[in-house]
């Protein structure tokens, strides 16, 4: 998904030549791993010329807060608490990230 937002409208050669600037990485895998977020509805493909071309079918934020929920919801039982933790445990996150989550919370206690 990323890598669509950030090359607009690709084709599946886009993607590819994309990920193997990074990674080895085969063709039908980018295509394959394309056509499953056409099926789960994240992007939609429509055929121009010779080949399809990729879109998102949602924005970039709300797509990260679906995948975040259902990533807390499926490996931590719908509680974001035991994330942070491992996060905070595991030293990924920088003393910004940490003043940042700080200020977020304070925003979130103050709003409820």
């Amino acid at each position: 998904m990323k890598l669509v937002w950030e090359l607009g409208r690709p084709r599946v050669r886009d993607v590819y030549e994309a990920l193997r600037a990074s990674r080895p990485v085969a063709y039908t895998t980018v295509m394959t791993m394309l056509n499953v977020l056409v099926d789960k509805g994240r992007l939609r493909k429509r055929r121009e010329d010779r080949s399809y071309v990729y879109e998102p079918t949602q924005a970039r934020g709300d797509v990260i807060r679906s995948m975040v929920r259902e990533f807390v919801e499926r490996v931590f039982d719908g509680s974001a608490k035991p994330l942070v933790a491992q996060l905070a445990e595991d030293k990924k996150l920088s003393p910004r990230d940490l003043d940042e989550i700080r200020d977020l919370l304070k925003r979130a206690e103050e709003e409820e």
